[in-house]
């Protein structure tokens, strides 16, 4: 089968991670004045947010990140005092990681602002429009889920 003029800017993928990247880049922008956080930072802090205590493998599979940049970010939040570790009685090898009381009040001081940003840059399409792509969006991830890995 031969592709024939195909550009890279009708490329779904792509364009899905350009604009991911744009929407990232604003946030981290906003994230890293007002408190100092990379966007592997704050989305370690916003899954414990949401979720509560959990291991570092579990917050690789919720952030979708490797494992070096949550270990990385980990460590910084460890280190600023936003999540403390607590042993896992089920596997020894583990911690439990969490928000802290000043990780918690941070969390608390975003989530406004991330919600604010979500409304500034979704302002261009109605409530229709934002609940069906965020089911198309939940439809591709399924997707792109169970696609098959090469190996």
């Amino acid at each position: 089968m031969t592709v024939r003029n195909a550009r890279l800017a009708d490329f779904l993928p792509y364009l899905l991670s350009v604009t991911s990247n744009v929407v990232s880049d604003r946030i981290a922008d906003e994230y890293r004045a007002r408190f100092g956080l990379k966007i592997p930072e704050w989305r370690v802090m916003a899954v414990l947010g949401d979720g509560g205590a959990m291991t570092q493998r579990l917050l690789v599979g919720a952030t979708r990140m490797d494992k070096v940049a949550v270990n990385r970010a980990c460590k910084v939040l460890e280190e600023r005092g936003l999540i403390r570790r607590s042993p896992n009685d089920r596997d020894g090898r583990s911690h439990h990681l969490e928000l802290t009381a000043a990780g918690k009040a941070m969390h608390g001081e975003i989530m406004p602002i991330a919600l604010d940003m979500e409304r500034r840059l979704f302002s261009t399409l109605g409530a229709a429009e934002r609940d069906q792509f965020k089911s198309l969006l939940a439809r591709i991830n399924v997707a792109a889920d169970q696609m098959e890995s090469p190996e």
